[in-house]
């Protein structure tokens, strides 16, 4: 599955640092903390007209984040929705939007690897671009297809997943191997065999009518999947955190993949193997709508 290209995207107006430029005129420093060695923090985040859902859970996230990798200085709470309310403002946008929210350690004097050489403060970047939930053209007859990748996800000890950081590299092999599978995205195991996440998405097994998904020790704390488990409670909902083998994966009766992008998307086969029935589940489709009635009606408006 490829994302395909927006027009309307075309002319989009890029903030950074407050400056707001066209995008093909936006650019940062070489010298860039992310540019040098991927230090930075980012956070995915959806428009909902004019509101965007779970901002504070987003921003504690990337506060967090940041904490963690030692940053000596993260904008404030509102300087931050300002900077997003300035770029939706420039674009004219108000609905059917995904932000790309990204703090960088800064500008570095010279080149290497040191916080130390970063004296001048972070670098924000604000990119907002008109994107529906990106797996809503895979979705269409059979649902996502994943394969499980060779990449295992770090645990804790080797690098804590709960730190939100822009390096990537990890996701992005995985990726790779799920292009050459003809997938539409890679399962990753934790460095036990247990299911971690996909590359790109937390995932949840339905079994026997129980809503179940992987601890976070070899993937983040996902906003959407933790308002998937929200949803489950307040709905008398049966619902688990628990370790999951591929056995019990493959013998799922339904299986979905959640996240910011691409909210609550059903997955149909995963290593050529058809999972469930074959089509939407009644839990996932259930979910789905409940989902949906939250973004609908909740979230903080930055945008009239």
């Amino acid at each position: 599955m490829l994302q395909t290209f927006d027009e309307r995207n075309r002319d989009l107006i890029v903030n950074i640092n407050g400056e707001l430029l066209h995008r093909d005129k936006a650019g940062i420093s070489p010298f860039d903390s992310s540019v040098q060695g991927g230090d930075a923090v980012w956070e995915g985040l959806r428009v909902y007209d004019g509101r965007i859902f779970k901002l504070d859970e987003h921003l504690g996230r990337l506060r967090r984040s940041a904490r963690a990798l030692a940053f000596e200085q993260i904008p404030p709470n509102d300087e931050l929705i300002e900077q997003i309310t300035r770029t939706l403002e420039a674009n004219q946008m108000r609905d059917g939007v995904h932000i790309r929210l990204t703090l960088t350690r800064g500008v570095k004097v010279t080149s290497g690897m040191d916080p130390r050489l970063n004296q001048s403060g972070p670098t924000l970047i604000v990119l907002a671009e008109h994107k529906p939930p990106v797996y809503a053209d895979a979705e269409g007859g059979s649902g996502l297809t994943l394969a499980t990748a060779s990449i295992r996800r770090f645990s804790p000890d080797t690098m804590d997943p709960n730190i939100h950081h822009n390096n990537l590299i990890q996701s992005i092999m995985a990726k790779v191997e799920a292009n050459a599978a003809g997938a539409d995205d890679a399962l990753m195991l934790d460095q036990r065999g247990f299911m971690a996440e996909t590359n790109a998405t937390h995932v949840f097994v339905v079994t026997g009518g129980v809503v179940e998904t992987s601890h976070t020790v070899a993937c983040p704390e996902g906003i959407t999947r933790e308002t998937v488990l929200e949803i489950c409670a307040a709905n008398g909902i049966p619902h688990a955190e628990r370790d999951i083998s591929l056995t019990h994966v493959y013998n799922a009766d339904e299986c979905f993949t959640t996240g910011t992008m691409g909210e609550l998307a059903w997955v149909g086969r995963i290593d050529g193997r058809t999972i469930g029935g074959g089509t939407m589940g009644p839990m996932t489709a259930r979910l789905r709508r409940l989902f949906t009635e939250r973004t609908s009606s909740e979230g903080r408006r930055v945008i009239d």
